[in-house]
């Protein structure tokens, strides 16, 4: 499976997750600034939660979530701000959640999804 069709599926998969599950307003997909890209953008209540999504089919190179270090976190920082800029009209109030998903390498099939909350604390 290609890089970005791995990508597409665990933003697919990490979409459902959390709006089944956590039951979040999904606003945006793949928003892009020159700062960057965040995955996915949802409203948990009175916050907006900025979500980027690792996927992985193992983990010889590491767990999907310990593939977000600095550098991507402060391009999601600054994305998120000028998302909010965009949009005044919503809530202030943000957070960074990761989203890991493992797959199962023949099958394609979900091994674990890992929702990791604010990771900036």
């Amino acid at each position: 499976m290609r890089r970005k069709s791995l990508g597409n599926l665990g933003e697919n998969l990490a979409l459902k997750y959390l709006r089944k599950n956590k039951g979040y307003r999904f606003l945006e997909r793949n928003f892009h600034s020159k700062f960057g890209e965040i995955d996915l953008i949802f409203r948990d209540k009175k916050t907006i939660v900025f979500v980027e999504v690792k996927t992985r089919f193992s983990q010889s190179f590491g767990r999907p979530e310990e593939a977000v270090r600095f550098g991507k976190i402060a391009s999601i920082i600054k994305t998120a701000q000028y998302f909010q800029f965009l949009h005044p009209d919503l809530v202030q109030s943000w957070r960074i959640d990761v989203v890991a998903v493992d797959l199962d390498p023949q099958s394609e099939e979900v091994i674990q999804i890992e929702h990791f909350q604010n990771i900036t604390l």
